[in-house]
């Protein structure tokens, strides 16, 4: 464990019982949601280079256009 998330969780420690429950809960949660994204993304992996593949394509034919930020 590194020096700063033992820092971390000991000011966590020092908090009240239910609050130290609902950082753990909210740690927990975090976690698992990182989890489900990156499953997600590797298993995304083919659709999005044949969307990348399909863009290119499409500039390429020149059916794209700069995006101005200002206008949209």
């Amino acid at each position: 464990m590194t020096k700063l998330l033992e820092q971390a969780f000991a000011e966590a420690g020092q908090l009240p019982e239910s609050e130290q429950d609902a950082f753990a809960t909210w740690m927990l949660e975090e976690l698992a949601s990182e989890e489900r994204w990156q499953k997600l993304f590797a298993e995304s992996a083919d659709t999005l280079a044949v969307l990348a593949e399909e863009a290119l394509a499409e500039h390429q034919r020149g059916k794209t256009r700069v995006l101005n930020p200002a206008t949209l």
